[in-house]
């Protein structure tokens, strides 16, 4: 199964677009958990777990196990989720931007080492930085395009040709990088007149849309600038607002509780505005 037709039955059987960011802090866990040894791992399979329902991908932030060496941490939770709920896409938040031979390493380590059925990537370096990872014609390759952060604007806004160049990267994808029919584009929440833009330019290309959440982004303008005709076509992320979502101890409710709370408030008002 290609990446873009498992996203597609999850979004259906789930009934969701809601991406599970899985951005691991140690120091946010709680306190039990903090000394034990695969303590990213435990409290990602807890939220994990307590999740899956309610989300239609989970996307792990490769940056939060790189920097503790705990990659062996994020090859067990890839294992899992594919062992445990192989109808969920794994994205892998990367954003690899290298060419040639390095770039044929970074796509083995997302493909073949994490099991990924997609991967970020930045496309600074032009088609050269994109093209190692569409020799792997059955996975998802999400292409920076118009990003969440304030200081996006710095290039992505600046104008070429008479278009911002957020647009130039969309009309690339849709029109001539998209050989496998498994590209997709992460536009940001925080700006949902270019997220109209971009949807008006690719089509129904899946969107990887970063924002909601602790970020600030508005559900209700994102998803309807972002929808398609079908009321699909986002993966909407949100990490350390379902992550570390504070618990009601006196409801007996533990972090992983409290996660579910929030994933499942977060699907239903996404789910709000989907037709």
């Amino acid at each position: 199964m290609t990446f873009i037709d498992k996203l597609s039955a999850a979004w259906t059987a789930n009934n969701s677009l809601l991406c599970v960011g899985l951005d691991p802090d140690v120091a946010k866990f709680p306190a039990h958990l903090k000394q034990q040894p695969d303590a990213i791992f435990a409290f990602c399979k807890a939220i994990i777990d307590a999740t899956a329902d309610a989300a239609c991908s989970f996307k792990p932030q490769i940056a939060y196990f790189a920097a503790l060496r705990a990659e062996d941490q994020l090859e067990a939770i890839c294992d899992y989720l594919r062992k445990t709920y192989p109808h969920i896409p794994i994205v892998l938040d990367a954003k690899r931007g290298d060419i040639g031979a390095t770039a044929e390493q970074y796509a083995r380590e997302a493909y073949e080492r994490y099991g990924a059925d997609a991967v970020t990537v930045n496309p600074y370096m032009g088609f050269d930085s994109v093209a190692p990872y569409l020799e792997w014609k059955d996975r998802g390759v999400i292409i920076l395009c118009r990003t969440s952060n304030p200081g996006g604007s710095d290039l992505q806004f600046l104008s070429a040709d008479g278009k911002p160049v957020y647009q130039h990267v969309a009309q690339l994808v849709a029109d001539k990088w998209n050989t496998n029919g498994q590209c997709g584009l992460v536009v940001g929440a925080t700006f949902p007149n270019e997220l109209a833009q971009v949807r008006s330019i690719v089509g129904d290309m899946p969107l990887l849309v970063p924002g909601v959440g602790a970020q600030g982004g508005d559900v209700e303008a994102t998803v309807k600038a972002g929808r398609t005709a079908a009321g699909a076509g986002m993966m909407i992320n949100s990490s350390r607002a379902i992550l570390y979502a504070k618990a009601d101890e006196q409801a007996g409710e533990d972090f992983a509780k409290a996660a579910r709370r929030v994933a499942i408030e977060t699907r239903d008002a996404i789910n709000a505005f989907r037709k």
